[in-house]
């Protein structure tokens, strides 16, 4: 019984370090992307109000500025999303002998 007992709280254990790691990763998933997407959307806000401001409506003044915000704002932010996602992996190469028991 205390086997038993032994192997669902390893499985139940396991099952709660799995979670963990993809909780993890998809906040820093999050995290890393929202310095773009909210360079995207202040740029399509101040796009879309300069539109109706001045009645022009075209696609390509609607996309060009937000596609040079988001890759402005990725050029700069690169180094630290770099950063943060070798840290992640080098936490999870760390923990993995821990991972495979």
């Amino acid at each position: 019984m205390a086997a038993s007992s032994l192997l669902v709280f390893r499985e139940v254990l396991e099952a709660a370090l799995v979670v963990g790691i993809i909780r993890e990763a998809i906040q820093l998933a999050i995290v890393v992307c929202l310095p773009m997407l909210g360079a995207g959307l202040v740029a399509g806000v101040l796009v879309s109000v300069f539109q109706t401001v001045t009645s022009i409506q075209d696609n390509i003044l609607a996309f060009i500025p937000r596609a040079a915000a988001i890759f402005i704002v990725f050029a700069l932010t690169f180094p630290w999303m770099l950063r943060m996602l070798t840290g992640f992996a080098g936490r999870l190469v760390e923990r993995l002998p821990e991972l495979v028991r």
